[in-house]
């Protein structure tokens, strides 16, 4: 297993290659024609959660914009606590995240704009055909948790701050449980697949999002064990970074981006995404009534 990265400095490597990538845009020779309709800043930098591209949602959406538009959108995935910093710096031009209650205050302060509901799935506890914990079949998230660290069951965290790491540590609050410090709770400071992958290998517990655990099911061994809780509920927003706070953000890229993700062709693709693999839908769009 890799050893946790520390987030100042993975913070810091996320902004050179962010600059790197402002810099294409930058780096276009000047004086070529453009085409009718061909926006003048093209690039845009996307700062998303891993699971939208973990999922291989990102794989089909993103070339459709690209077709529509002329925009060339440069995701960066990374946990939804590091995506919203980069909105706080103006690192990013849109945003694509799911945690709410931490995405509140950058709404709250102006650092973000154009705020929409885009869609949802939710939160599954996975385990080890074994379930070593007999969590299967409990439906109550809080209790299912209470039993693996009454077995001393392995649990890996994602520890990184993303939307998921916050759910997680939200259940562990509710269960009045602290697993820090303990033996059977580690954490890899990595993304959901490769988090996913690393409680395979070690036939442990881990809370996934339901997308993103459906895309890599049949190369893993693990089960989804606890299920249903309402407090499991997952909800993905889109926001555009503030021009006025961040004057070099592309504010017409990111309120394309924005329009895109809300449009109902695109809640449309996404309604149907994963169908024809899984036998069910890994997002459910939220734009389509009305």
């Amino acid at each position: 297993m890799k050893k946790k990265i520390i987030p100042v400095i993975l913070i810091a490597l996320v902004t050179v290659l962010v600059t790197a990538l402002a810099g294409c845009a930058g780096n276009q020779k000047t004086g070529e024609p453009k085409q009718a309709g061909e926006p003048q800043k093209k690039d845009i930098i996307l700062a998303t959660t891993t699971s939208t591209q973990d999922s291989g949602l990102l794989d089909v959406l993103l070339p459709v914009f690209q077709e529509k538009t002329g925009y060339v959108v440069k995701p960066v995935a990374v946990g939804t606590g590091m995506a919203l910093e980069m909105g706080k710096q103006g690192n990013a031009d849109v945003l694509l995240v799911h945690a709410p209650d931490a995405e509140k205050p950058l709404v709250d302060s102006g650092d973000v704009i154009n705020y929409q509901l885009v869609m949802h799935n939710d939160f599954v506890l996975l385990g080890p055909p074994g379930d070593p914990a007999q969590v299967k079949g409990t439906t109550d998230i809080a209790e299912a948790f209470k039993k693996i660290a009454g077995k001393g069951a392995l649990f890996i965290s994602r520890g990184d701050d993303s939307g998921t790491d916050k759910k997680e540590k939200d259940i562990w609050k509710k269960a009045g449980i602290d697993p820090k410090g303990q033996k059977w709770y580690q954490e890899t400071g990595q993304g959901m697949g490769a988090s996913i992958t690393v409680a395979a290998e070690k036939q442990a517990y881990i809370l996934s999002d339901r997308g993103t655990y459906l895309a890599h099911s049949k190369n893993v061994d693990l089960q989804i064990v606890s299920e249903g809780d309402d407090l499991l509920k997952n909800i993905y927003h889109v926001m555009q970074v503030n021009p006025e706070k961040f004057p070099k953000v592309n504010s017409e890229g990111g309120k394309a981006f924005v329009e895109f993700m809300i449009d109902k062709e695109t809640q449309q693709v996404i309604k149907k995404f994963g169908v024809d693999k899984f036998g069910q839908s890994l997002f459910f769009p939220d734009r389509l009534e009305g």
